[in-house]
């Protein structure tokens, strides 16, 4: 039994897949030939457009492709229009677990399907999770016919669905932390456009990983909370409880006949009053013992419902760690991600910051230059002075000129200091 919830051979994906691309006419798109037979008991119709192939798995662990269109899926499983458009492949809608009066909807990921008590109704794709939950579920159902199993038919397929959906997110979780952490550490010693760019692209593939997570747990939590939905769930006893329910009203109406039929005998005369009597008080007993029977069925019932709504909640529960956990690497790589941001604008406000001192550095240098650029334009002008007279004194003037602009410049790193602008 171990074996069968292991990963899945390649092989039998392999096989499954070129058995159902050999069932296809590639000539016609977006319609398939016609295999095997639809529901037992209903009408054939021909190729229409509304027409959709399902692969239906029984009981049994038989499988098989067939043909249905929407009026004859709602009118079988007794679905509204809007569950079936849920399982629509052309449009993406949430995942989603609905519970119905006599089947259950289920919306997870690629496996899109319609449970009943006694059948699983796939939508068919050539997709490798199909096939794959087509495989392992035939193969669950054929070994579980010699190794007993407490789960219903419903719940077996439900479980199945969710191991598919948690292995299938935590997979891509996996892979994503594998790819986006060497780039994120790529990032944080090199900034460069290019790591940008690939960060960014792994941000929005994490973002959008993050809300099918969510949105499965979601889901998975609020069927948890709900112990009306999870009644709903129960397929199986529903349909036994209905059973028995008609068995017993046939059985009731057949007693209440029984007495005055066998009343009358042909070669004894019976008192009409006699058996007036005898009439009511069968009529009498039998109603004291029906209703002790329905009392106990009821009890019963109840009493089972709610044994069966924790065996629902624990096996619901079990997914749920799961895929919270999935959840939770999620949420640590999105830490991861914001930490390296955080880790990328400290060194470029540190960049910055550079830059700023340079700039300020390279003002105050300018200031002081453009100071003497103004004595030495004094003295570059032609008028007649004393100080021309002697070479040396324009000498003096550039020297004095000059050590008073590097003394300024001095005092402007000080004052620099002294108000922190340069903090070492």
């Amino acid at each position: 039994m171990e074996e069968s919830r292991n990963p899945f051979l390649q092989s039998n994906i392999i096989e499954s897949a070129n058995t159902y691309s050999a069932r296809f006419n590639p000539d016609k798109r977006g319609r398939h030939n016609f295999i095997g037979p639809g529901f037992p008991g209903l009408k054939k119709r021909g190729h229409t457009l509304g027409n959709r192939s399902w692969i239906k798995i029984e009981q049994n662990g038989n499988s098989k492709v067939v043909e249905l269109d929407k009026a004859t899926v709602m009118r079988h499983c007794s679905l509204p229009a809007r569950d079936l458009r849920l399982l629509d492949p052309l449009f993406i809608y949430p995942s989603t677990i609905l519970g119905r009066e006599k089947a259950i909807v289920v919306s997870l990921e690629q496996i899109r399907c319609i449970i009943t008590a006694d059948e699983v109704f796939l939508m068919n794709s050539l997709d490798g999770s199909v096939v794959q939950y087509k495989t392992e579920l035939c193969k669950r159902l054929h070994q579980e016919k010699y190794h007993s199993d407490d789960l219903p038919f419903e719940f077996r397929a439900l479980e199945l669905a969710l191991e598919f959906a948690c292995l299938t997110l935590d997979t891509q979780v996996k892979e994503l932390e594998m790819e986006i952490h060497p780039v994120l550490d790529e990032l944080a010693k090199s900034i460069s456009t290019l790591n940008l760019e690939r960060v960014r692209r792994f941000k929005g593939h994490l973002l959008a990983l993050t809300q099918r997570v969510q949105k499965v747990c979601d889901e998975i939590e609020q069927l948890m909370n709900d112990d009306g939905d999870m009644a709903e769930m129960y397929l199986t006893e529903k349909k036994q409880r209905t059973s028995c329910n008609d068995l017993y009203d046939q059985v009731q109406g057949s007693s209440l006949i029984g007495p005055g039929v066998g009343l009358g005998s042909v070669s004894a005369p019976v008192s009409p009053v006699g058996s007036t009597s005898d009439a009511h008080n069968l009529q009498r007993a039998f109603s004291n013992v029906s209703a002790h029977k329905h009392g106990s069925l009821v009890s019963s019932s109840v009493t089972g419902e709610t044994e069966n709504i924790d065996q629902l909640e624990m096996l619901l529960e079990a997914y749920f760690v799961g895929i919270d956990n999935t959840l939770n690497k999620l949420l640590s790589l999105k830490e991861y991600i914001d930490d390296t941001e955080d880790l990328i604008n400290i060194k470029l406000g540190n960049v910055q910051n550079k830059l700023i001192k340079f700039e300020l550095l390279l003002t105050a240098a300018t200031f002081l230059v453009t100071v003497f650029a103004v004595v030495t334009a004094v003295f570059g002008m032609n008028f007649e002075d004393d100080v021309f007279d002697e070479p040396n004194r324009f000498n003096w003037v550039v020297s004095i000129s000059a050590t008073l602009c590097f003394v300024l410049y001095i005092c402007f790193l000080i004052y620099f200091k002294h108000k922190k602008v340069f903090p070492l």
